[in-house]
């Protein structure tokens, strides 16, 4: 029986309705890449911190602190149960068996969530930061976010009545089962995979669970996977996920000099297979610029099953890998493209037509499937309800700055005059700013 969210929306409290459940609730990458950093950078340091790249909404004025700190002290009361390393331990990923190594997982058995320090700021925002050993704030990411997320969503639906959350269901409900029938449509056309990357910025846990299960219904076969590592347990899907800009902006940050820096993108992808291999060789080449990390890349790096460009339109990002297997003899029609920045259903079926038959596609769709309300809300107050551009970022590591450049301006991180470094060391010129819509 479908869940009724309008009622559980209604009538919901902190005991019954954490926003963070389990620990699995969190993107499968973050296990790929704790492994990693477990293996490789034990003793590194490395503090995160929350990012609202959508200045115009006042989160602190917005969201009660108690209530923030509440849902942040509850997270950190959870601990991996046992048949959920059992399940990480015996399930297969990619292909791959026992992908989790056994002593990665008895780690896991003591795990819990580090300390946190939160403050209002000046201009009606949080800084929130995860400060300690890199192996431990790293899986402070994704809850902190979908907390933030969802508390937002919650202030917006307080003074609803159960009948006008009745309705804002109904028409969000409508209003994804519309976009599944157009990619129904684009499915028959041709060869189309698409997975659900929306844990981050999702309008709340249980409506991103029926999203999926409603992805799950209308699309079938076309529907591959979740990057939520608890709803791909519990629905039996795939869990689908890679590497993220941490690692290239923590070995950068802990570079020694300019040409250590420019080469610590390279050395995260020399790392990484050397204990991943097959589909988990997905290249994400857009931390310091695309341009100059497919010009400078080692000829080992075509020898990876594929891409993932981030941060410029994704037709755009596409054909520019594309270009750079063919520059070398490869056929792109043997390589993956996973388009995931922003992607919604124009998007989605404007990629697959235009590249099908070119490349193996597959699309991450995120927020726009978790958390797209517009035109749902009773009362027509659209914009409290609308995602915002929100993000946790890696902003030092071993006490020094963390950096993030990207393909588009508008999404740099870190100090001033050490992105103006990045630039120079990385060769990137001065970028056309691009809207960040989430």
């Amino acid at each position: 029986m479908s869940l009724d969210i309008a009622t559980r929306v209604y009538n919901h409290g902190f005991r019954i309705d954490p926003i963070v459940r389990t620990l699995l609730d969190t993107d499968f990458y973050k296990f790929l890449m704790l492994q990693l950093i477990r293996e490789t950078s034990p003793d590194v340091r490395a503090t995160f911190g929350l990012i609202n790249r959508t200045k115009s909404v006042r989160l602190a004025d917005v969201i009660d602190e108690r209530e923030l700190r509440d849902q942040l002290d509850h997270a950190r009361t959870l601990r991996f149960q046992k048949n959920e390393l059992i399940w990480l331990a015996g399930n297969t990923f990619y292909g791959v068996k026992q992908i989790f190594k056994p002593d990665f997982l008895e780690w896991l058995e003591n795990f819990q969530l580090p300390e946190y320090d939160l403050r209002r700021t000046d201009d009606g925002q949080y800084e929130l930061l995860f400060e300690g050993l890199w192996s431990d704030t790293t899986l402070w990411e994704v809850p902190a976010l979908a907390i933030v997320s969802e508390l937002r969503a919650r202030a917006a639906m307080k003074g609803m009545s159960r009948f006008e959350l009745d309705v804002l269901y109904a028409k969000a409900k409508a209003k994804l089962w519309g976009k599944i029938e157009r990619l129904r449509v684009l499915g028959q056309e041709g060869p189309l995979k698409i997975a659900d990357f929306g844990t981050r910025r999702r309008h709340g846990f249980l409506w991103q669970k029926w999203c999926v299960e409603a992805l799950q219904e209308g699309l079938g076969d076309n529907f591959v996977g979740t990057s939520n590592v608890k709803m791909a347990m519990d629905s039996g899907l795939e869990a689908i996920g890679t590497n993220a800009h941490e690692l290239p902006m923590v070995y950068a940050a802990l570079a020694n000099d300019d040409a250590e820096l420019h080469q610590a993108p390279y050395n995260v992808l020399r790392d990484w297979q050397q204990m991943y291999d097959g589909n988990l060789l997905v290249i994400l080449p857009d931390t310091y610029g695309t341009a100059d990390f497919l010009r400078n890349a080692p000829d080992w790096t075509l020898a990876w099953k594929g891409i993932r460009p981030d941060s410029r339109p994704p037709i755009e990002g596409a054909e520019e890998a594309i270009a750079w297997w063919e520059s070398h003899g490869l056929d792109p029609r043997d390589k993956l493209i996973v388009l995931s920045d922003g992607m919604d259903i124009d998007m989605i079926e404007e990629a697959a037509r235009k590249l099908r038959g070119r490349v193996n596609l597959s699309i991450g769709w995120g927020t726009h499937v978790t958390n797209d309300f517009r035109d749902c809300a009773p009362d027509g107050k659209d914009d409290r309800l609308q995602a915002i551009s929100l993000v946790c970022k890696v902003v030092e590591a071993n006490g020094r700055p963390a950096v993030k450049l990207s393909d588009n301006a508008n999404k740099a991180t870190g100090p001033a005059e050490e992105i103006e470094r990045y630039r120079r060391v990385f060769g990137q010129k001065k970028l056309a700013t691009q809207p960040v819509l989430v």
